[in-house]
């Protein structure tokens, strides 16, 4: 990874500084090469586990890995290099996805992207985004509303907001369907302080900033696009080895040329991670469900599919590269 980025990865993760962590252009290569580190941890701690998952944005969560309930989830052979797919995986696992960055890492474990390829269109996609929410003060809202919450339309209030402050061609959208209830909100800063100052009015039980440095998955990101589109097109994409699910439209990779396509676009689309879980776990009545594991930093993607499918989230667990395996189980 060092050779790929220029700096060192796992020092600045294992001691910071926290601020320079955090920002977009380092976060998104630690969350994808911790994602790929947790499933080789996973295969030492479970080698008979045959499923994977990864985890993804800052925002939210990332990427999970399904198994067969029968045979367990995917697995990556202890001694293959970092990203590499074995062939247990291939017969074994039910489908995988990644939440915003943890997309990339969904598409290495899947076998579809080469591990450094994919490190190297990460940088320049966290640089360019990083680029982008630096030029317009903008930011990320986590909101749970109530039922009666109309997101649509107030979006639309807090745009005119804007534009009587004089901002042309303000931004403010949904930019993640997290849960039932609960969206993550982009845009420009006045419109995202307009809503939490005006929760009660939109039926917003909570409506909280994240610690993000602008409003990714929306227009405001246009200027990454061609940056990554460039990259993608000069790196071999294959078909994945099983179901890898988009955020975009929150349905299966088809060929290499979609995922080249919708990856360019996912920079700029809301991320349909409700609607993603509702594919996964589509299955008749009566069938098992799959062991599901989440791989990398937080577990956020596991509180989402408590509230998307409390059956599946039964079989779920959480893997840190990081974390001590003892404290993570007190």
């Amino acid at each position: 990874a060092e050779k790929v980025l220029g700096y060192d990865l796992l020092s600045l993760c294992l001691e910071g500084p926290r601020d320079v962590l955090d920002r977009t252009q380092h976060c998104q290569p630690a969350v994808f090469v911790a994602s790929l580190a947790a499933v080789e941890k996973l295969n030492h701690l479970q080698p008979e586990v045959s499923g994977r998952v990864g985890r993804g944005g800052r925002a939210g969560p990332g990427r999970a890995g399904v198994g067969r309930r029968r045979l367990g989830p995917a697995r990556a052979a202890a001694e293959a290099p970092l990203g590499s797919v074995c062939p247990q995986v291939v017969e074994r696992c039910v489908a995988a996805a990644g939440y915003s960055v943890g997309e990339f890492a969904a598409l290495v474990f899947a076998g579809a992207l080469d591990f450094a390829e994919a490190l190297y269109a990460v940088k320049v996609r966290a640089e360019a985004m990083q680029k982008a929410s630096e030029a317009v003060p903008s930011g990320m809202l986590s909101v749970v509303g109530r039922r009666e919450a109309n997101y649509k339309f107030a979006c639309l209030e807090a745009r005119k907001h804007c534009e009587s402050l004089g901002i042309e061609n303000p931004v403010c959208t949904v930019s993640n369907y997290l849960f039932p209830d609960s969206r993550v909100i982009a845009g420009h800063l006045q419109a995202l302080e307009f809503l939490q100052e005006n929760a009660r009015k939109y039926y917003f039980k909570r409506a909280k900033m994240l610690p993000v440095s602008g409003a990714f998955h929306t227009r405001l990101m246009e200027p990454a696009v061609e940056p990554l589109a460039e990259v993608l097109k000069s790196i071999e994409i294959q078909k994945p080895l099983f179901c890898v699910y988009s955020n975009v439209d929150g349905k299966k990779y088809m060929h290499s040329k979609h995922i080249q396509k919708l990856l360019v676009k996912q920079v700029v689309s809301p991320v349909l991670w409700e609607q993603t879980m509702h594919s996964v776990y589509e299955r008749k009545q009566g069938t098992e469900f799959p062991y599901t594991y989440e791989v990398g930093p937080g577990n956020q993607l596991g509180a989402i599919l408590k509230q998307c499918n409390l059956k599946a989230w039964k079989q779920y667990k959480h893997v840190d590269a990081l974390e001590d395996e003892e404290a993570a189980e007190t």
